[in-house]
């Protein structure tokens, strides 16, 4: 198996490592409550999604 014969630099390992950072969730809006939640999700403040609901939620 290859090895390298030279170590990176720091620079050249923090260049390619520039794009690996996480990208922000995208968030949709709930037609039902108006919260913010993952798109394709059920809304997990009040359990519906496509217009039905379900799963009951607990009132705080």
């Amino acid at each position: 198996m290859p090895n390298p014969k030279r170590r990176h630099s720091k620079q050249r390992t923090s260049t390619r490592r520039a794009h690996d950072f996480l990208s922000t969730a995208s968030l949709a809006e709930c037609p039902n409550c108006h919260e913010r939640k993952l798109p394709h999700r059920a809304c997990p403040k009040c359990g519906y999604y496509k217009d039905r609901e379900i799963f009951p939620v607990k009132e705080q």
